[in-house]
């Protein structure tokens, strides 16, 4: 018998993986039906791409790159400056800055003088983006269980083994 926990924690890092590779399909472009929402390309099933941005009820433009956001600082070892949180979610810098900014005014994170560059700033989670990013993460969770309810050992084995391969596999830049 394979240990569903498991299995939910390596199906969530494999798509968590490829969202954090590149591709054509991270290119932010302005614009079209395709630019940000439910409409993206991101891989994944639709309650990863949809526009829940940050935690239950909350529907905001934009949302898989501000998920992104959230799970990318908190996942950090440090905060992130703009730079690294772009390539680390796939977007341009113009449009991390924005999304940086979104989240510091919704109080979900915060600006720090880099301890190594006064002139630079990096970004962390405030407490209740942490929250967030936590109400996020365990509802994806659910959602993921939820969907596996029907596989059998051997088919969820196999998904797992067959999605790492995918991931492990996915297109840099």
């Amino acid at each position: 018998m394979t240990d569903p926990t498991g299995d939910l924690d390596a199906l969530l890092a494999a798509f968590a993986q490829m969202r954090g590779r590149g591709g054509p399909h991270r290119r932010h472009h302005s614009g079209g039906p395709h630019a940000h929402g439910p409409h993206s390309d991101m891989p994944g099933p639709p309650w990863m791409r949809g526009d829940r941005a940050f935690g239950p009820g909350a529907r905001l433009a934009g949302a898989p790159a501000r998920i992104r956001l959230l799970d990318a600082l908190v996942h950090a070892e440090q905060p992130l400056s703009v730079s690294e949180i772009a390539e680390t979610i796939g977007v341009d810098q113009p449009r991390a800055s924005r999304l940086v900014q979104q989240a510091v005014e919704l109080g979900l994170a915060q600006r720090e003088a880099d301890p190594d560059d006064a002139r630079r700033t990096r970004i962390a989670l405030t407490s209740e983006g942490r929250r967030r990013a936590g109400d996020f993460r365990g509802e994806r969770r659910e959602r993921l269980s939820a969907a596996l309810a029907d596989f059998s050992d051997a088919e969820r084995a196999e998904l797992v083994r067959l999605l790492g391969k995918l991931a492990a596999s996915w297109p840099r830049d």
